[in-house]
């Protein structure tokens, strides 16, 4: 996975320790299937991710990222859920955690494809025949296709 120069620079002088990130969460959906990839990092198939550049836009960074790795360009229609995700550790040391904003997402443009060297393969599926997907994916993705139009969150902790 590609990690942003803005991120580079900052590890410069924080080295492995948390750091906190924005991230986007695509939920591509179109005649009853979904837009996965398969991740470089993983090997596994998921929901498009992604980091916010800083100064840009939620909507903004999840049309991105699903043009960047796809070749699809998308239109967000709602958030579906904003989380935060447990903290990890990357293979470099790197410890990091994200706040994720999940976005349904309607494409309107471009032909699937590996278009970075984030993804293995790109592919539509129908929903009732997914590969295995993260946990957290299929929380997100059954998230957004909940018919309900206002976000999930989780609730606060009890102090």
């Amino acid at each position: 996975m590609t990690t942003p120069e803005f991120i580079l620079h900052l590890r410069k002088f924080i080295g492995h320790d948390p750091l906190w990130l924005s991230g986007v969460t695509a939920v591509v959906c179109h005649e009853g299937k979904v837009l996965l990839n398969r991740r470089t990092d993983t090997g596994r198939w998921s929901l498009l991710h992604g980091i916010i550049e800083p100064g840009e836009q939620p909507a903004t960074a999840v049309a991105r990222e699903v043009h960047e790795e796809t070749g699809i360009v998308v239109a967000p229609e709602r958030i579906t859920s904003v989380h935060t995700l447990p903290p990890l550790v990357c293979d470099n040391g790197d410890q990091v955690q994200y706040l994720d904003i999940t976005f349904l997402c309607r494409p309107v443009a471009g032909e699937a494809r590996v278009n970075d060297d984030e993804s293995l393969e790109v592919a539509w599926f129908p929903l009732d025949a997914l590969p295995e997907l993260p946990e957290t994916d299929t929380f997100l993705l059954s998230r957004a296709l909940d018919a309900t139009p206002t976000p999930w969150f989780a609730p606060p902790s009890a102090t």
